[in-house]
């Protein structure tokens, strides 16, 4: 990493500066946004590499430019693996993020202003999933699903006659801040009464499924789109699995439909990313996400804190400050001050507006590759309580900065810091 600074600092020392001051914000600050991680230094070569020096349209062995060999064997490698990795019949590693791969699920088999039926933004989806301010919800009629008043958690009961009632051409699962398992299952015996089509964006529990810790979309879903980075710990980027029956349209929107020339040093460290996911080490670090998850939430609520659902299946688990008479953006702003870093995010019901919000996004898997286990995990929550009980406690702040600081250098992430 410092080598690569070094070479630039030559050329442009003031983006040398700049990646000098997030490597060491990156180190020096817990980072528990449940949509980051660190990717290992084989992506970084990957991502850094020639190969972003090639333009490469089309696929490989029908390229619109010549000189493609290399390339080509780089995104046959990232497919060949995406598919074995999640047992799926085809895949698409072009898409360049995962709000693009969700564009070309939808228009591989929705026309504007037919109906999709997703979780509320609120309720723990995604923007993509048709929030009215996203392309999903300007291109298509949307019928947003909630989570039980009661539990917090899913109703398959609900979901189904809503399903049954509305008649969505497109139901949606997945999303970026719900804690518990998806029965992918229920809602494909749900689609098929409903008459609709099953999408599932997996990007936050990719990695889980990976791993076998999560039930697996593939064998039910009509599409599966997913990001690599997240619980999957590769560049950014995104990609798309279907069976074989929709391969054929899913290449074709994604590639002249959506995109362009894609980007081949991605790709080829999304194939070292689906390398390094196939292995023994990959299931052992994602097991050790979700017993670090369910310890802090353990903790969390022991320190008398409202999580939402009661805990958490996945990586990441939702904080209700509401009973604290605390927002979610001073929350943030307390935490990063401390030296942790959290987003401020809506919970279930919510009363605040989405910028303000009354809870906190908590995730485990950037804290999982430094190294912290369990016993890090208590005293980490120990440290946000402290901060959250008394947010304006500047001598509180303090005193976990340095808590913080410590736990930090004692997981260095880069070898200058150690």
């Amino acid at each position: 990493m410092i080598d690569l600074v070094q070479t630039l600092e030559s050329v442009d020392p003031d983006i040398a500066k700049v990646l000098r001051a997030e490597a060491r914000r990156q180190h020096e600050t817990l980072e528990m946004i449940a949509s980051e991680n660190f990717v290992s230094n084989a992506v970084l070569a990957a991502m850094g590499s020639v190969l972003t020096n090639k333009y490469a349209e089309g696929y490989p062995g029908k390229r619109y430019y010549g000189g493609c060999e290399a390339v080509d064997m780089a995104e046959n490698l990232a497919r060949d693996r995406a598919k074995s990795l999640f047992a799926a019949e085809h895949a698409n590693v072009q898409p360049h993020s995962g709000s693009q791969a969700n564009q070309i699920a939808y228009f591989s088999f929705l026309k504007p202003g037919d109906t999709i039926m997703g979780l509320s933004l609120s309720h723990g989806g995604h923007l993509t999933h048709g929030h009215p301010v996203n392309f999903s919800g300007m291109f298509f009629k949307v019928v947003a699903y909630e989570v039980s008043r009661e539990t917090k958690t899913l109703d398959y009961d609900a979901i189904r006659a809503q399903a049954v009632r509305e008649r969505p051409k497109m139901l949606v699962a997945g999303a970026s801040a719900y804690a518990r398992t998806w029965d992918f299952a229920r809602l494909r015996a749900i689609c098929n009464e409903a008459g609709a089509l099953l999408m599932v964006d997996m990007a936050h529990i990719a990695g889980l499924v990976a791993a076998g810790l999560h039930p697996s979309p593939v064998p039910h879903a009509d599409v599966v789109t997913s990001t690599t980075h997240k619980t999957l710990r590769g560049p950014r980027g995104g990609f798309v699995l279907a069976p074989a029956r929709n391969a054929e349209v899913v290449d074709k929107i994604t590639f002249p439909g959506m995109q362009g020339g894609p980007f081949m040093h991605i790709i080829a460290a999304k194939a070292v990313c689906f390398r390094e996911a196939a292995s023994d080490a990959f299931r052992d670090y994602q097991e050790q996400v979700v017993a670090n998850a369910r310890t802090l939430a353990a903790r969390l609520l022991e320190r008398g804190f409202d999580v939402v659902s009661g805990g958490t299946d996945t990586h990441l688990f939702l904080l209700d400050l509401s009973s604290k008479d605390l927002s979610g953006k001073k929350a943030e702003a307390a935490l990063e001050a401390a030296g942790i870093t959290v987003n401020k995010n809506t919970v279930p019901f919510d009363t605040r507006s989405p910028f303000v919000t009354s809870g906190i996004r908590v995730g485990t898997p950037a804290l999982t590759t430094r190294g912290m286990k369990e016993g890090e995990m208590k005293r980490i929550a120990d440290v946000m309580s402290s901060v959250l009980e008394e947010p304006a406690n500047e001598e509180k702040i303090r005193t976990a900065r340095a808590q913080t600081r410590e736990l930090c250098d004692a997981f260095p992430l880069y070898a200058e810091f150690r």
